[in-house]
């Protein structure tokens, strides 16, 4: 029982063999006052052929012959979901390629028929292509301007303004009954071991099991009473009344107290990237449209109608949510 809150891209490997055996003769002493024999020529080691080179970007199937490269089952990995996304391509390389054997046969049949044609293909098309242009655009400001030094900078600025968190180490009893509770404070006063009794009559039997050790926690770790009562208490002390949650009745004996570490930059990275990737786009948003002539039109397409609405007629009833007129003053 816990008291917290419920609260490839794909390397392609080239490699390359070629070997040249070289073999060299040896020389033999000529015979003393004996002209040396002329020695053929040694023969020349055979050309091993070379391995062919596997390619960049090989071609991994055809469809009526039209070819389908690795490349572009990278991008095709892109649009698949997040968990997928991140897989090597070999593992989703088979059922990734029969999907784009099918995609290549629906193209091929939508261009048969001229749907490509079609002036409402060629709007979504045009849709599209500004929707990879806009996603293409982001990325690249967020590359330029979230760094990696900007990004430690932040992470520093964010601790200089971090208060420093303080931590209790504590144990605790749980029971069901509040009399259960004094019992055992009344069985701790007379010296009797925290831990043993933890272990005998904890209704948590994962913290019982160690003693009625929780280890150590913040305030915002527990459920609001309990922490109230945890950090109210000194190293050494124990709760000297039953404390009530939801969960029961505790007696809480507090081990020791220290302040928190500061959560280290591995930990916040991805949070403050987000942070300043979102301050990006909108700081450059803003920048662009500061620098463009805009006009907003209605759903017609004509201007929207600025003329302010007319008052009631006398004696109309008031429009709907609109607040009763005040009395007229008497005389």
């Amino acid at each position: 029982m816990s008291f917290r809150p419920r609260p490839l891209r794909l390397i392609v490997l080239c490699c390359a063999a070629a070997a040249i055996a070289g073999s060299a003769a040896a020389q033999q002493p000529a015979a003393p006052q004996t002209p040396p024999a002329q020695k053929p020529p040694a023969p020349k080691p055979p050309v091993q052929p070379q391995a062919p080179q596997p390619l960049k970007d090989p071609v991994v199937a055809t469809v009526n012959g039209q070819p389908i490269r690795l490349s572009e089952l990278e991008v095709a990995q892109q649009s698949l979901p997040q968990q997928y996304r991140n897989m090597p391509l070999q593992a989703v390389f088979p059922a990734l390629l029969d999907r784009m054997i099918d995609s290549k046969l629906v193209v091929m049949e939508g261009k048969k028929s001229k749907l490509n044609e079609d002036p409402a293909f060629k709007k979504r098309l045009a849709f599209i292509e500004e929707q990879v242009l806009q996603d293409f655009w982001i990325q690249r400001e967020i590359a330029r301007q979230v760094t990696q030094e900007k990004l430690q900078k932040r992470y520093e600025e964010r601790l200089a303004s971090m208060p420093a968190e303080e931590e209790v180490h504590a144990r605790h009893i749980l029971v069901a009954t509040e009399d259960e509770a004094k019992a055992i404070i009344a069985d701790l006063k007379k010296g009797t071991a925290f831990d043993k009794l933890a272990k005998e009559k904890s209704t948590d039997k994962a913290s019982g099991a160690e003693g009625g050790d929780l280890g150590w926690f913040k305030k915002a770790d527990m459920v609001k009473e309990f922490a109230d009562a945890a950090f109210a208490l000194k190293k050494g002390e124990t709760s000297e009344t039953p404390v009530k949650t939801q969960f029961g009745y505790h007696v809480i004996k507090v081990e020791d107290r220290r302040k928190a570490a500061p959560p280290p930059f591995e930990e916040m990275a991805d949070q403050l990237r987000e942070e300043m990737a979102r301050e990006v786009v909108q700081a450059q948003l803003d920048q662009l449209r500061a620098g463009a002539k805009i006009e907003k039109f209605n759903m017609e397409g004509g201007k929207p109608d600025a003329t302010p609405a007319k008052p009631a007629a006398p004696g109309a009833p008031p429009a709907p949510g609109a607040a009763p007129a005040a009395p007229a003053p008497s005389k």
